[in-house]
């Protein structure tokens, strides 16, 4: 069986510990793990999507295997320029699972070679949103323990509290 390259899609913004958590899992399962940022305009981000790219690969370093991209569009259309077999989603609750099943599904139908594999988040993890992530250090409280220190100090610079 080849090796098969999965793509692990969102928005990451910012990308948090479980984000990180999952990319770090992801990477042990598959040979290449493609970490796929959203650029999507119709989303108010906090970050860019280069600055989104760029805490990420900070992240990565000791995960050779591991790469990120931009992407927008259909996520299946760009999985299929990528050579990727796979989608790799994070599930934490049942809303979650709600919304990525009919994802999956849909995702299916349109390319049925490309399999949805599910990963639950480490638990210190599992109940950590970037919104909320952002919502805390708008508020002026530390996120120690939901994103990593550099991408904290990158938060706190963004929202002018440093």
């Amino acid at each position: 069986m080849p090796p098969v390259t999965a793509l692990y899609p969102g928005s990451f913004d910012p990308p948090t510990l479980g984000h990180l958590d999952l990319i770090e899992r992801g990477s042990r399962i598959f040979p290449q793990l493609i970490v796929a940022v959203l650029r999507n305009a119709d989303k108010n981000a906090l970050f860019t999507s280069a600055e989104r790219m760029d805490m990420l690969r900070g992240e990565i370093l000791h995960l050779p295997q591991v790469s990120v991209v931009e992407f927008d569009g259909l996520l299946v259309d760009f999985a299929e320029r990528m050579g990727a077999r796979a989608l790799l989603r994070g599930i934490r609750a049942i809303s979650d699972y709600e919304y990525e099943f009919q994802m999956a599904w849909m995702n299916r139908r349109m390319a049925p070679g490309l399999e949805t594999v599910f990963m639950m988040p480490g638990e210190d993890f599992a109940y950590l949103s970037s919104r909320l992530v952002k919502e805390v250090a708008a508020g002026g409280r530390p996120v120690t323990g939901m994103v990593s220190p550099a991408i904290e100090t990158r938060l706190r610079r963004k929202l002018g509290l440093e």
